[in-house]
């Protein structure tokens, strides 16, 4: 994906106006290695070459001798709304950002630009989120095409990935193994694939060999002949005949143990299973989904899991991303379990108010989707408003909460631009906290250039010495 991506970066067009030839050069020559550019003098030609070009991006100064850069905006976002938008202006203040911001400028920054790389990390922020759109919409589409993906919940590029393998494995015949942390939903991409597969119209058959002791676990699996042992008190068949012509999902299976393993092996290599107290074979056509929240290979490693049954299951592999790694899902995951819970405890018109969104947003979430749910469930049912503020999510999230302790949960609720400025004070300070005002080492650990911090300072009205130590 990496790669796709760089070649997406490669193919990227971007248009700069600007009515100073000097500031065109410079970025010019920043830029130019890395991306196609194209330069306009005045908004005139600016239009004629977005009539006759395809752009990703439109660099544009705010004051220009014809149209400026907001009429520029206002015409751009009208004919071409694709087209992403950066502001630059000599003459910032707090009130323009808002209003280009209000007219969907991305970035709004300032001249002169000192840090010519700052374009460059702009650019790539841009054409990275316009590729996941783009990627996303494909896989989307691709998945719409005869797919059932009930139950799960998610649109962030990595999941779409994810839909996207089991699309293609689905309908195959292959042995898998999915991993994942606990509570990611690894039981429900599982279903996910019986449900797309040839198999969904016969049975799908759930078993945790984790929640199983070890004598109960070989009789539930392939059954057992009366008088097989104490409790045995008629024939009784297995998970494995019940899954006949289906699907037998093998949720935790390196909590097994290695007999238990071999007997297992044996029936996915032979097709054959034999009852618990009995001596002839029983033929199943059983196909095998099998997962872990454990490191395959590294049970393998330390003996617990033996190597050829992972040999045998590993045909295809699908890894569950942790939802620390898809943040973009967490508002969705959110307020979907919000309208079920609704549902559960006859309430109506509840939300999740920013504040306590934010918290959410900012969980590692250890526990997953499952914990996510779980706290959305407590919420619902002990929110006395029509919002689900803070205080009603579980104590150990709302007051563990760093989020909570810090100024940054102040701003949240303001204009972006406004916003921007208030956490760059923030930043700032804590950084001379951290430095006790060292402005040199400040300067190191922002990698901003001396003199712009001084410049920071002087607008932010910020003084480094009183971050000394006496």
């Amino acid at each position: 994906m990496e790669n796709k991506f760089n070649n997406y970066l490669g193919q990227a067009k971007i248009l700069v106006i600007d009515d100073e030839p000097d500031t065109l050069e410079i970025i010019r020559r920043q830029l130019e290695n890395d991306y196609e550019i194209d330069t306009a003098l005045s908004a005139k030609i600016a239009f004629e070459k977005l009539n006759q070009n395809k752009y990703h991006i439109v660099f544009t100064d705010v004051v220009m001798p014809d149209i400026d850069g907001f009429e520029i905006t206002k015409k751009i976002k009208k004919q071409w709304p694709i087209i992403s938008i950066v502001m630059i202006s000599g003459k910032a203040s707090v009130e323009m950002a808002v209003q280009a911001m209000k007219l969907g400028v991305e970035e709004f920054i300032e001249k002169p630009i000192e840090d010519l790389d700052l374009l460059k990390l702009i650019i790539e922020k841009i054409l990275k989120s316009k590729w996941q759109a783009e990627e996303i919409n494909r896989l989307h589409r691709l998945l719409a095409q005869g797919f059932d993906r009930t139950n799960i919940i998610g649109n962030s590029l990595a999941i779409q990935q994810v839909m996207e393998k089991v699309k293609r494995i689905a309908v195959l015949e292959t042995t898998i193994l999915i991993s994942g942390e606990t509570g990611v939903g690894k039981e429900l991409f599982a279903e996910l694939i019986y449900k797309n597969s040839k198999r969904k119209d016969k049975k799908f058959v759930i078993v945790n060999c984790g929640s199983l002791p070890e004598t109960l676990l070989e009789s539930m699996l392939f059954g057992h002949k009366k008088g097989a042992f104490t409790d045995a008190v008629r024939d009784k068949i297995g998970y494995f005949q019940e899954a006949d012509g289906g699907t037998l999902f093998l949720d935790e299976i390196t909590e097994t143990s290695q007999a238990f393993q071999i007997k297992l092996l044996r029936a996915l290599e032979k097709g054959v299973i034999r009852k618990v107290g009995d001596d002839k074979d029983i033929e199943v056509d059983v196909r095998i989904i099998a997962a872990s929240n454990q490191s395959f290979e590294e049970e393998v490693e330390k003996g617990n899991f033996r190597e050829d049954l992972y040999y045998r299951l590993n045909v295809i592999t699908i890894h569950i991303p942790p939802l620390r790694e898809r943040i973009e899902d967490i508002k969705l995951l959110a307020n979907t379990f919000v309208r079920t819970f609704t549902e559960k405890y006859k309430k109506t018109n509840l939300i999740i108010s920013e504040p306590a969104m934010s918290i959410l947003l900012t969980r590692e979430w250890k526990g997953n989707v499952r914990e996510l749910k779980n706290a959305i469930e407590h919420a619902v049912a002990l929110s006395g408003h029509d919002k689900i503020v803070p205080e009603d999510l579980p104590d150990h999230i709302y007051q563990s909460s760093d989020f909570l302790n810090t100024p940054i949960f102040n701003i949240l609720q303001l204009p972006f631009p406004i916003a921007k400025n208030k956490f760059e004070k923030i930043y700032i300070e804590e950084l001379l906290n951290k430095t006790n005002g060292d402005v040199t080492k400040a300067a190191e650990i922002s990698k901003i250039k001396r003199q712009k911090l001084y410049e920071k300072f002087k607008k932010l009205d910020i003084d480094p010495k009183q971050f000394r130590i006496k």
